[in-house]
């Protein structure tokens, strides 16, 4: 007897992930999504998921009411001359700019995952610890990944927080190098900061990702160290002992860089 049918449905982490393939794979303009069509092939997409018994999270629920409403709106007759006096933002617009933010995390994320493939699979030279100072304490082995994870989960949570507008924020990576060089400078040799508690401190995503690309570029010139002292436990960073040393030599160079 032939055997049934198998069907194979492929799952994703978030709509956003499931509206980016759909995007992708149809080689559409991300600026100009025919979102009538999106829409139904995402709930498609739903309507096989939930013939296949695959749960789906209530964010899928979310975005599905998402869609249906820009759909919705983008059907309504506009008025000339209202849209001459008070014209209307494109309503998939924050659609558009939610894709983007998440496709950049997303290549990153993987960028930094192949990173750390490589780096698992690679053998170290067991006499290196005679390299090692002796107040150099063991660390769990951590990459430029976790922080990324870090700073993720920061942004979703600054989702939620209120938002009050001051006026137009002129922050950059050098402002945010200055920041750590300060914050930093007055720790102790070997004592750490939560990577999180700095993001959190900061008042808008702006200066979050300033922040963030900051941190990578003091790690990449080993001014300061990732850490992390429990498994699964938070990121933090701590002063390299040569943070005095970079910081003098190359912070005219970073800002020059960076301007």
């Amino acid at each position: 007897m032939a055997s049934p049918l198998n069907f194979h449905l492929d799952q994703y982490e978030g709509p956003l992930d499931l509206l980016l393939d759909l995007i992708r794979r149809q080689k559409i303009n991300i600026y100009d999504i025919p979102i009538a069509s999106i829409t139904q092939q995402y709930l498609e997409y739903m309507q096989r998921a939930l013939e296949l018994d695959i749960e789906l999270s209530s964010e899928f629920v979310y975005m599905a009411a998402t869609l249906i409403h820009i759909k919705s709106k983008t059907l309504l007759p506009k008025d000339p001359e209202l849209d001459k006096i008070s014209p209307e933002e494109d309503p998939r617009q924050e659609l558009v700019d939610r894709l983007l933010e998440h496709e950049r995390f997303k290549n990153a994320a993987e960028m930094l995952q192949q990173k750390r493939m490589v780096e698992d699979v690679s053998w170290s030279n067991p006499q290196m610890k005679m390299f090692l100072a002796d107040s150099e304490e063991p660390e769990l082995a951590i990459s430029l990944f976790d922080l990324v994870k870090t700073l993720q989960t920061v942004l979703e949570r600054a989702k939620n927080r209120p938002i009050y507008e001051v006026g137009k924020e002129d922050v950059s990576i050098p402002d945010m190098i200055r920041y750590l060089e300060r914050v930093f400078g007055e720790l102790r040799t070997g004592e750490s900061l939560p990577a999180a508690q700095l993001f959190e401190n900061q008042g808008s995503r702006r200066a979050m990702i300033c922040l963030f690309l900051a941190m990578l570029e003091l790690v990449r010139r080993q001014a300061l160290v990732l850490t992390q002292q429990d498994a699964f436990g938070d990121i933090g960073l701590k002063k390299h002992r040569t943070f005095d040393e970079v910081l003098g030599q190359s912070l005219v160079a970073i800002e020059e860089e960076y301007s």
